[in-house]
């Protein structure tokens, strides 16, 4: 399991329904995202540093 070593956050664009995913910093430098509806479960997935910056500059 990657250990996360931030706490998590989300994004100023999730509005007032708070529908949207809270991303944190992992030790390997990569990030994990969970459903920030839930964030009381531990569940999250963990992606490495390339496959976010991959995943951000797509959008």
């Amino acid at each position: 399991m990657t250990e996360v070593v931030s706490p998590f956050w989300k994004s100023s664009y999730s509005g007032a329904e708070n529908a949207c995913v809270e991303v944190a910093d992992t030790a390997a430098h990569g990030r994990a995202v969970r459903d920030s509806k839930r964030p009381e479960d531990s569940a999250s997935l963990t992606v490495s540093r390339e496959a976010w910056l991959s995943f951000v500059q797509s959008l």
